[in-house]
C-alpha cells in the first residue's frame, strides 16, 4: 500500500515541476515575441491591459465561443462589452497574474508561435470559426497540461467576462441577482 505521504509529496513535487516548466516555456515565447516586435507593453486606446494585439485575437475568439448564445445583432455591443469587462477584469488581477496572461496572448498573437500551437497559421481576422473551434478543441484534448491551463484560463476569462453581464442573463435562464431589502 502506498504512503500518503509519499504520494502527496510526489505530486506536490510534479505540480511545482510543471508551474516551473510553465513559466519559462511562457517566458521563452514571450521574450520571443517582445524581440520580433510582436508585443506592445503600452496598452490600447480605451483599455486599461488589453493591447492592440490582444483585441484582434479576442476579437476572433469572442464571436465563435459566443455563437449561438448572442445574436448576430447583438455581437458588436456584446463583443464590445465583453472586451472591457476582460480588460477591468486583468487589470484587477496580481501583477503575476496579469502577467502570465499577457504572455499567453503574446503566444497566441505572435505569428512564429500561433501556427504550431493553434493550427491557425494566419492572422487571426482571418480565421475561420471552423479554425477557431479546431484550435480550441486541440488545446482542451492536449496531452500538455500548459495547452490543458492556457484553454481553461481563456475560457474561464471570456465567460466571465460574458456572464457578468446583465444582457447575457436572460439566454442562460437567471433572472438576476435577488434584491437587497
Amino acid at each position: 500500500m502506498p504512503n500518503t505521504l509519499d504520494s502527496s509529496e510526489f505530486s506536490r513535487r510534479g505540480f511545482l515541476k510543471l508551474s516551473a516548466a510553465s513559466a519559462a516555456t511562457l517566458t521563452v515565447l514571450s521574450l520571443s515575441a517582445n524581440l520580433s516586435g510582436c508585443s506592445s507593453d503600452s496598452a490600447s486606446n480605451g483599455f486599461i491591459v488589453l493591447r492592440n494585439d490582444d483585441l484582434v485575437f479576442l476579437s476572433a475568439l469572442l464571436p465563435v465561443l459566443y455563437s449561438g448564445a448572442v445574436t448576430a445583432e447583438q455581437m458588436q455591443h456584446n463583443l464590445a462589452n465583453t472586451l472591457h469587462a476582460i480588460d477591468a477584469s486583468l487589470a484587477s488581477f496580481s501583477p503575476a497574474m496579469r502577467k502570465l496572461t499577457l504572455q499567453l496572448f503574446d503566444v497566441l498573437s505572435n505569428p512564429l508561435t500561433r501556427g504550431p500551437l493553434t493550427g491557425v497559421w494566419g492572422a487571426w481576422p482571418e480565421a475561420s470559426a471552423k479554425a477557431i473551434q479546431q484550435f480550441l478543441k486541440r488545446w482542451e484534448n492536449s496531452r500538455f497540461d500548459l495547452l490543458k491551463m492556457g484553454h481553461s484560463a481563456l475560457l474561464q476569462l471570456t465567460m466571465l467576462a460574458h456572464y457578468g453581464q446583465a444582457s447575457a442573463w436572460h439566454h442562460c435562464g437567471y433572472p438576476g441577482p435577488p434584491a437587497l431589502q
